[in-house]
């Protein structure tokens, strides 16, 4: 497996990050944080960059779950999504694939809702088309 899912979309920048948003909120997240790179490397370093923003995607009903079966699980949260526009002008949008990141865990409970959290981040992926 992949650390993490990718697709490639001709939208525009704009509209794979409110499709994203919408796909997440069909899967049960929301956005957490948001991270624009290009306005933050604007700001702090003078560099014009491309179109790069990191949101971090939560689902309450989840994060609760494996944070009560392992305190020290918040080190790998929220999951991350990837959206970067490219110079040919296509946008790329990225998941990390948390059950991967949780592999060998020792604990069959948290690797089971790292698997269906990642099934329905591959879903919130396939589906921006």
């Amino acid at each position: 497996m992949s650390l993490h899912y990718t697709h490639t979309s001709k939208k525009s920048f704009e509209e794979v990050v409110t499709k994203i948003t919408e796909n997440l909120q069909k899967q049960g997240f929301g956005i957490i944080t948001s991270i624009d790179m290009k306005d933050t490397l604007k700001k702090k370093l003078g560099i014009n960059f491309r179109n790069y923003r990191i949101l971090g995607a939560c689902n309450p009903e989840f994060a609760y779950k494996v944070i009560s079966l392992n305190s020290q699980i918040g080190l790998m949260l929220p999951c991350n999504i990837l959206v970067q526009e490219h110079e040919n002008g296509d946008v790329e949008v990225s998941a990390v694939n948390p059950l991967e990141r949780i592999k060998g865990s020792m604990n069959p409970d948290i690797e089971g809702i790292a698997e269906e959290i990642s099934q329905r981040l591959r879903t919130v992926i396939d589906e921006v088309h």
